[in-house]
Protein backbone atom coordinates (compact mmCIF):
# COMPACT_ATOMS: atom_id res chain seq x y z
CA UNK A 1 0.00 0.00 0.00
CA UNK A 2 1.08 3.53 -0.71
CA UNK A 3 0.98 4.79 3.03
CA UNK A 4 2.54 6.95 4.99
CA UNK A 5 5.75 4.47 5.93
CA UNK A 6 6.53 3.18 2.65
CA UNK A 7 6.56 7.05 1.26
CA UNK A 8 8.72 7.88 3.88
CA UNK A 9 11.46 5.36 3.06
CA UNK A 10 11.67 6.08 -0.33
CA UNK A 11 11.71 9.45 -0.07
CA UNK A 12 14.70 9.17 2.37
CA UNK A 13 15.99 6.88 0.05
CA UNK A 14 16.05 9.42 -2.18
CA UNK A 15 17.16 11.90 -0.67
CA UNK A 16 20.45 9.78 0.41
CA UNK A 17 21.59 9.43 -3.19
CA UNK A 18 22.66 11.85 -5.43
CA UNK A 19 20.50 13.55 -8.29
CA UNK A 20 17.13 12.71 -5.96
CA UNK A 21 14.38 11.36 -7.76
CA UNK A 22 14.34 10.67 -12.06
CA UNK A 23 12.87 12.89 -14.32
CA UNK A 24 10.02 11.38 -16.91
CA UNK A 25 12.25 11.68 -20.00
CA UNK A 26 14.30 8.93 -21.45
CA UNK A 27 12.08 6.72 -19.43
CA UNK A 28 8.79 6.10 -19.91
CA UNK A 29 8.64 7.84 -23.50
CA UNK A 30 7.96 11.40 -22.91
CA UNK A 31 5.82 13.85 -20.79
CA UNK A 32 5.06 16.13 -23.47
CA UNK A 33 1.82 16.52 -25.44
CA UNK A 34 3.14 14.89 -28.36
CA UNK A 35 3.89 10.86 -28.42
CA UNK A 36 7.00 9.95 -28.86
CA UNK A 37 8.59 8.03 -31.24
CA UNK A 38 7.63 4.19 -30.91
CA UNK A 39 7.94 0.40 -32.10
CA UNK A 40 4.18 0.63 -33.53
CA UNK A 41 4.78 3.84 -35.69
CA UNK A 42 2.94 7.03 -34.82
CA UNK A 43 0.37 7.90 -31.94
CA UNK A 44 -2.60 9.03 -31.45
CA UNK A 45 -3.81 10.69 -28.07
CA UNK A 46 -6.56 12.44 -26.49
CA UNK A 47 -8.21 13.80 -23.27
CA UNK A 48 -11.67 11.90 -23.06
CA UNK A 49 -14.41 11.03 -21.04
CA UNK A 50 -15.67 7.54 -19.80
CA UNK A 51 -19.20 7.08 -19.14
CA UNK A 52 -20.42 4.85 -16.05
CA UNK A 53 -23.00 4.39 -14.00
CA UNK A 54 -21.95 6.93 -11.66
CA UNK A 55 -20.66 9.43 -13.31
CA UNK A 56 -17.97 10.86 -16.40
CA UNK A 57 -15.12 9.68 -15.86
CA UNK A 58 -11.79 11.83 -17.11
CA UNK A 59 -9.40 10.02 -18.97
CA UNK A 60 -6.36 9.82 -21.14
CA UNK A 61 -6.62 7.29 -24.26
CA UNK A 62 -3.54 6.46 -26.52
CA UNK A 63 -2.76 4.24 -29.48
CA UNK A 64 -1.28 3.36 -32.40
CA UNK A 65 -2.43 5.57 -35.35
CA UNK A 66 -2.87 2.85 -37.85
CA UNK A 67 -4.74 -0.62 -37.29
CA UNK A 68 -6.56 -2.56 -34.37
CA UNK A 69 -4.87 -3.46 -31.07
CA UNK A 70 -5.56 -4.97 -27.64
CA UNK A 71 -7.30 -2.87 -25.36
CA UNK A 72 -5.70 -2.07 -22.03
CA UNK A 73 -7.33 -0.57 -19.09
CA UNK A 74 -4.53 0.94 -16.62
CA UNK A 75 -5.35 2.17 -13.59
CA UNK A 76 -2.45 4.52 -11.87
CA UNK A 77 -1.75 4.79 -8.26
CA UNK A 78 -2.68 7.18 -5.78
CA UNK A 79 -1.60 10.15 -6.88
CA UNK A 80 -3.78 9.46 -9.98
CA UNK A 81 -3.88 10.60 -13.48
CA UNK A 82 -1.17 12.80 -14.50
CA UNK A 83 2.21 13.30 -16.35
CA UNK A 84 3.88 10.21 -15.26
CA UNK A 85 0.89 7.94 -16.07
CA UNK A 86 0.23 9.38 -19.64
CA UNK A 87 4.53 8.75 -20.22
CA UNK A 88 3.73 5.15 -19.35
CA UNK A 89 0.84 5.01 -20.78
CA UNK A 90 2.46 6.16 -24.23
CA UNK A 91 4.90 3.30 -24.39
CA UNK A 92 2.84 0.76 -23.46
CA UNK A 93 0.87 2.43 -26.98
CA UNK A 94 4.70 2.29 -28.82
CA UNK A 95 4.44 -1.59 -28.16
CA UNK A 96 0.82 -2.04 -30.35
CA UNK A 97 -1.67 -1.66 -27.37
CA UNK A 98 -4.53 1.08 -27.14
CA UNK A 99 -4.42 2.02 -24.14
CA UNK A 100 -7.20 3.86 -21.67
CA UNK A 101 -5.65 5.53 -18.49
CA UNK A 102 -8.26 6.65 -15.90
CA UNK A 103 -8.71 8.95 -13.70
CA UNK A 104 -10.01 6.77 -10.32
CA UNK A 105 -11.31 9.81 -8.51
CA UNK A 106 -13.35 11.38 -10.99
CA UNK A 107 -16.33 11.17 -8.69
CA UNK A 108 -14.80 13.74 -6.75
CA UNK A 109 -11.84 15.60 -8.06
CA UNK A 110 -10.66 16.21 -12.08
CA UNK A 111 -7.34 15.09 -12.87
CA UNK A 112 -3.88 15.90 -12.04
CA UNK A 113 -4.59 16.32 -8.39
CA UNK A 114 -2.25 19.52 -6.91
CA UNK A 115 -0.36 16.97 -5.11
CA UNK A 116 3.28 14.76 -5.56
CA UNK A 117 4.71 11.93 -3.41
CA UNK A 118 6.19 15.09 -0.75
CA UNK A 119 3.15 16.53 -0.22
CA UNK A 120 1.47 13.07 0.61
CA UNK A 121 3.70 13.09 3.80
CA UNK A 122 1.74 16.23 5.08
CA UNK A 123 -1.36 16.55 6.88
CA UNK A 124 -2.58 19.34 4.34
CA UNK A 125 -1.43 16.91 1.19
CA UNK A 126 -3.20 13.73 2.86
CA UNK A 127 -5.88 15.69 3.68
CA UNK A 128 -6.62 16.28 -0.16
CA UNK A 129 -6.52 12.66 -0.88
CA UNK A 130 -7.72 10.59 1.92
CA UNK A 131 -11.65 12.05 1.50
CA UNK A 132 -11.87 10.53 -2.21
CA UNK A 133 -11.09 7.08 -0.91
CA UNK A 134 -14.73 6.33 0.34
CA UNK A 135 -16.12 6.82 -2.72
CA UNK A 136 -13.52 3.35 -3.94
CA UNK A 137 -15.84 0.75 -2.75
CA UNK A 138 -15.32 -2.99 -4.43
CA UNK A 139 -18.86 -2.67 -6.07
CA UNK A 140 -17.94 1.27 -7.53
CA UNK A 141 -14.82 -0.36 -9.05
CA UNK A 142 -16.58 -3.12 -10.17
CA UNK A 143 -18.98 -0.60 -12.46
CA UNK A 144 -16.16 1.41 -13.31
CA UNK A 145 -13.43 -1.08 -14.84
CA UNK A 146 -17.24 -2.77 -16.92
CA UNK A 147 -17.70 0.82 -18.45
CA UNK A 148 -13.79 1.31 -19.10
CA UNK A 149 -13.84 -2.39 -20.89
CA UNK A 150 -17.14 -1.12 -22.58
CA UNK A 151 -15.40 1.97 -23.79
CA UNK A 152 -12.19 0.34 -25.13
CA UNK A 153 -14.46 -2.22 -27.01
CA UNK A 154 -16.23 0.80 -28.72
CA UNK A 155 -13.25 2.11 -30.49
CA UNK A 156 -12.30 1.60 -33.79
CA UNK A 157 -8.61 1.17 -32.41
CA UNK A 158 -9.31 -1.79 -30.31
CA UNK A 159 -9.27 -4.93 -31.13
CA UNK A 160 -12.35 -6.98 -30.01
CA UNK A 161 -11.35 -10.21 -31.40
CA UNK A 162 -8.14 -10.04 -29.12
CA UNK A 163 -8.41 -9.87 -25.14
CA UNK A 164 -8.21 -6.64 -22.78
CA UNK A 165 -5.13 -6.24 -20.42
CA UNK A 166 -5.94 -4.41 -16.97
CA UNK A 167 -2.88 -3.12 -14.65
CA UNK A 168 -3.26 -0.96 -11.49
CA UNK A 169 -0.34 0.19 -9.47
CA UNK A 170 0.17 0.74 -5.81
CA UNK A 171 -3.55 1.04 -4.01
CA UNK A 172 -5.33 0.48 -7.14
CA UNK A 173 -3.53 -3.34 -7.40
CA UNK A 174 -6.68 -5.09 -6.05
CA UNK A 175 -8.54 -2.68 -9.09
CA UNK A 176 -7.07 -4.81 -11.60
CA UNK A 177 -8.43 -8.17 -9.79
CA UNK A 178 -11.78 -6.28 -9.79
CA UNK A 179 -12.42 -5.46 -13.42
CA UNK A 180 -10.60 -9.10 -14.56
CA UNK A 181 -13.90 -10.67 -12.14
CA UNK A 182 -16.35 -7.21 -13.37
CA UNK A 183 -16.10 -8.53 -17.29
CA UNK A 184 -14.52 -12.01 -17.29
CA UNK A 185 -15.21 -12.71 -21.33
CA UNK A 186 -13.22 -9.99 -21.93
CA UNK A 187 -9.99 -9.52 -19.55
CA UNK A 188 -7.56 -11.67 -20.25
CA UNK A 189 -4.50 -10.43 -18.29
CA UNK A 190 -4.30 -8.57 -15.43
CA UNK A 191 -0.89 -7.25 -13.82
CA UNK A 192 -0.16 -5.67 -10.11
CA UNK A 193 2.37 -3.55 -9.38
CA UNK A 194 3.54 -2.95 -5.68
CA UNK A 195 -0.33 -3.17 -5.09
CA UNK A 196 -1.68 -2.85 -1.91
CA UNK A 197 -5.02 -4.78 -0.48
CA UNK A 198 -4.67 -7.77 -2.56
CA UNK A 199 -4.67 -10.56 0.29
CA UNK A 200 -7.52 -10.23 3.45
CA UNK A 201 -9.55 -11.97 5.48
CA UNK A 202 -12.25 -11.43 3.66
CA UNK A 203 -14.61 -13.58 0.91
CA UNK A 204 -14.53 -10.44 -1.45
CA UNK A 205 -11.01 -10.18 -0.89
CA UNK A 206 -9.00 -9.56 -4.29
CA UNK A 207 -6.94 -13.42 -3.67
CA UNK A 208 -10.07 -15.01 -3.34
CA UNK A 209 -11.76 -13.59 -6.63
CA UNK A 210 -9.17 -15.23 -9.20
CA UNK A 211 -11.36 -18.24 -9.81
CA UNK A 212 -14.10 -15.48 -10.93
CA UNK A 213 -11.82 -14.39 -13.41
CA UNK A 214 -10.70 -16.25 -17.02
CA UNK A 215 -6.68 -14.27 -16.96
CA UNK A 216 -3.48 -14.71 -16.71
CA UNK A 217 -1.62 -12.72 -13.85
CA UNK A 218 1.23 -11.00 -12.70
CA UNK A 219 1.80 -9.96 -9.44
CA UNK A 220 4.72 -7.89 -8.87
CA UNK A 221 5.76 -7.13 -4.99
CA UNK A 222 8.19 -4.31 -3.79
CA UNK A 223 10.41 -6.05 -0.62
CA UNK A 224 9.62 -3.53 2.11
CA UNK A 225 5.87 -4.39 1.04
CA UNK A 226 6.86 -8.20 1.29
CA UNK A 227 9.08 -7.59 4.80
CA UNK A 228 6.12 -6.23 6.02
CA UNK A 229 3.73 -8.98 5.15
CA UNK A 230 5.56 -11.66 4.19
CA UNK A 231 2.53 -14.26 3.59
CA UNK A 232 0.84 -12.72 0.95
CA UNK A 233 2.49 -13.87 -1.74
CA UNK A 234 2.15 -17.46 -0.49
CA UNK A 235 -1.92 -17.02 0.11
CA UNK A 236 -1.89 -15.42 -3.64
CA UNK A 237 0.07 -18.44 -4.55
CA UNK A 238 -2.13 -21.04 -2.97
CA UNK A 239 -4.77 -18.86 -4.43
CA UNK A 240 -4.58 -18.87 -8.04
CA UNK A 241 -3.18 -22.33 -8.31
CA UNK A 242 -6.80 -23.64 -6.44
CA UNK A 243 -8.77 -21.33 -8.71
CA UNK A 244 -6.71 -22.91 -11.94
CA UNK A 245 -5.43 -19.14 -13.09
CA UNK A 246 -2.21 -18.60 -14.46
CA UNK A 247 -0.24 -15.93 -12.29
CA UNK A 248 3.76 -14.76 -12.05
CA UNK A 249 4.47 -13.72 -8.78
CA UNK A 250 7.62 -12.09 -7.39
CA UNK A 251 9.18 -10.18 -4.72
CA UNK A 252 11.48 -7.64 -6.92
CA UNK A 253 14.35 -6.11 -5.21
CA UNK A 254 13.00 -2.68 -5.08
CA UNK A 255 11.11 -0.39 -2.99
CA UNK A 256 7.06 0.68 -2.80
CA UNK A 257 6.74 2.79 -6.13
CA UNK A 258 9.37 1.24 -8.25
CA UNK A 259 8.10 0.98 -11.51
CA UNK A 260 6.81 4.55 -11.44
CA UNK A 261 8.81 7.24 -12.63
CA UNK A 262 7.90 9.82 -10.68
CA UNK A 263 8.19 7.94 -7.65
CA UNK A 264 10.75 8.68 -5.05
CA UNK A 265 12.02 5.06 -4.80
CA UNK A 266 11.57 4.55 -8.62
CA UNK A 267 14.05 1.96 -10.05
CA UNK A 268 15.15 2.19 -13.29
CA UNK A 269 16.74 -1.29 -14.18
CA UNK A 270 14.06 -2.96 -12.25
CA UNK A 271 11.06 -1.06 -13.34
CA UNK A 272 12.13 -2.16 -16.98
CA UNK A 273 12.40 -5.73 -16.19
CA UNK A 274 8.85 -5.56 -14.55
CA UNK A 275 7.81 -3.74 -17.42
CA UNK A 276 9.36 -6.71 -19.60
CA UNK A 277 7.21 -8.95 -17.49
CA UNK A 278 4.34 -7.17 -18.13
CA UNK A 279 4.82 -6.82 -21.89
CA UNK A 280 5.06 -10.86 -21.72
CA UNK A 281 1.66 -10.98 -20.43
CA UNK A 282 -0.09 -9.08 -22.83
CA UNK A 283 1.81 -10.96 -25.84
CA UNK A 284 -0.82 -13.94 -24.84
CA UNK A 285 -3.58 -11.48 -25.62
Amino acid sequence: MCDEYTAAEALADRDSKPGGSATLSGIDGTASDTAAPSAAGPLMEAATEVRTPDGACDAFFVHPASGRHPGIVFWPDALGLRDATKAMARRLAGEGFAVLAVNPYYRNVRAPLDIDFAAMLTPEGRAKVVPYMPALTPEAISRDGAAYVAFLDAQPAVDTARGVGVQGYCFAGPFAVRTAVAVPARVKAAATFHGGGLVGDTPDSPHNLLGSTQAAFLFAIARNDDARSPLDKDELRAAAEGAGRLAEIEVYPADHGWCVPDAPSFDHGEADRAWQRLLALYGEL
